[in-house]
Formats: C-alpha cells, structure tokens, sequence
C-alpha cells in the first residue's frame, strides 16, 4: 500500500529555520502489515532467515524470566490504574505504540523492543484499552528509488526528503483480542527490516491512523534510540531538515487537547524533542520503563475532561 498524500500534507509545517518541510516523491513510500513484508523487500536469504529463528527462539525461551518479571510489574500497575480510572474511561482510550526500526535499533534493542511490545498489548487490552502497534523505517539504504529518480532528473537542488519510507503494522487497533500473540512482532526481528529513520512522518502517520479512533482519550508512546537520520536526505537538504521537522511536529501534537505524547530513549536523550520523556541506558529496562510510561500516560487523568 503506498502512503497516502491528502492527511500527511495537512501537517506539513514551517520549521524553525522558516523553510517549508517537503518530500521529493511519496511513489516509492510503503506501508505494509508486518506478515507483508517480503512484498516490499522480498523472501530471506537462508542465512538471514536462520538468523531470524534464532533470533525468535531467544525470544520465545531466553528471556522467559524477563518476561516473567516485566508481567510482575504489569501486574501491579493495572492493579493501581483499575483503582484510580473508571473502567468506562480506561475503554474509551486508544493508544499507539510507534518504534523506530533504524538500523541502530537492530538486535538487542530490536529484541527488547518487540518483547516489551508483545508485553504492552496483553496489559493495555486487559485494562480495556484499544492498541496499536506501529513501526517505521526505509525500504533501502541511500535514498532507494526516490533518489534515483533524483539523479535521474538533473537534481533539483534541496529536493526534501529524499527515501523510500517503509511502515509497518504490527497491530492493528480494531484487533479486540485481549492478546493478538507474538508472532507478528517476530517480523521486528528481521535482519533486513532497520535502515533509516525519518520520525516526524512517522509521527504524522501514527497520529493519522490514531486521530481517525472514536476513543475520546488518545495516547501516543514512541521507542526510539536516537534522532532522525537518512543520509540520501541530509546530503541533499543539509544537517537540520529532519531534526527540525521532528521537533515542529512534536510541538504540533503535543498541543492536541486529547492527546497524549510521550517517548522511551534507549541511551538517547528523547527530551530533546519530547517533553514526556524517559531515557534508558540500555535496552534491557525497556520492558518496565514502557509500562511505566504508559501508566503515566494513561493515568493523567484532567485529559478525560478535554474538548477534542
């Protein structure tokens, strides 16, 4: 499925160094459900497909006690939102967990991102939530087909943004099951899925998904590493497109009276965009720290009482 232009244009913004943020092509742009992948960049060889059960058995049986242990923990929070919310608020609240699949995300913090996933929908539905599991990156390192269309056509200079974006579904909000399983966020795993990372449209398209919910009370967590980086972009644009763009559309929704930002950094300072913001050192606190930001998130409750 190709991204769609109409809504995301809506939120193109005048950033801070009072350019206007622009894409080159949207054409080459994809977003997929997550067991689509191999549509958009094609079956695994067998050594990156080895590589990938691996990966899925550490998940599935060597983290077992982390597991149990995050569970714990999302024991006790339900238990103290269930006691300050009223049921009939808690299902009225639709969240978006968005991760950054750059390609400094891979392993580890992959891993870590897609158990703290698995872990986050299973607390959230037991509450009565509604959850939805997002996931954004490129479907090729430099630039992709957007840039060889660029040095194709006499490469206008500052052209925007210059990639191919890729997005990911790994859960969808109307999915009612109390649990959807793990086995969708084993395509996080993939060796070949982290590239680069272009937030803010990632951001736009979250919240695009998220504002067309008819839960009064929104919320939207973000697992990042680092800040927005696609090099076919930052060459062409210079150092401060992506950043700056970012920062203007996290002010934007920041301000939407019925929605709720926030951001998990694995050993990156995400207040420097965020202002609801929590950094980790390493990827192994994933789990509790985004239980931890969700309960926060969930339990700021004055945003009951706003007017969309």
């Amino acid at each position: 499925m190709a991204i769609s232009l109409g809504f995301l244009e809506r939120f193109w913004l005048k950033q801070r160094n009072n350019t206007v943020y622009t894409v080159y092509t949207r054409d080459y742009d994809r977003i997929v459900h997550a067991r689509e992948l191999d549509s958009v960049l094609g079956p695994l060889s067998g050594e990156n497909l080895k590589g990938l059960e691996a990966t899925w058995n550490q998940f599935l049986n060597a983290l077992s006690g982390w597991k149990t242990k995050t569970h714990l923990h999302a024991l006790k929070l339900s238990e103290n939102l269930r006691s300050n919310i009223a049921e009939t608020i808690l299902s009225d609240t639709s969240i978006t967990i968005l991760i950054d699949q750059s390609g400094s995300m891979r392993a580890q913090s992959m891993l870590m991102a897609a158990a703290a996933s698995d872990i986050a929908q299973d607390f959230l539905r037991h509450l009565g939530c509604t959850v939805e599991i997002l996931g954004f990156t490129t479907t090729k390192w430099h630039g992709g087909l957007s840039r060889q269309r660029w040095l194709s056509r006499r490469q206008p200079k500052t052209p925007g943004r210059l990639c191919d974006l890729l997005h990911v579904i790994y859960r969808q909000a109307n999915d009612m099951r109390t649990s959807a399983g793990s086995y969708d966020f084993r395509a996080m795993l993939r060796p070949d899925l982290p590239k680069e990372n272009v937030d803010g449209e990632a951001l736009e398209w979250a919240w695009s998904r998220l504002s067309h919910r008819a839960e009064m009370r929104k919320i939207l967590l973000v697992i990042s590493d680092g800040a927005p980086v696609d090099d076919s972009t930052l060459m062409e644009n210079g150092a401060d497109i992506l950043h700056n763009h970012l920062k203007d559309v996290v002010d934007h929704l920041e301000a939407i009276p019925n929605l709720r930002v926030g951001a998990v950094g694995v050993g990156f300072d995400v207040s420097r965009y965020y202002k609801n913001a929590k950094v980790l050192h390493t990827a192994n606190e994933l789990g509790e720290a985004v239980l931890d930001q969700l309960y926060s998130l969930i339990n700021y409750q004055d945003i009951s009482n706003k007017v969309t």
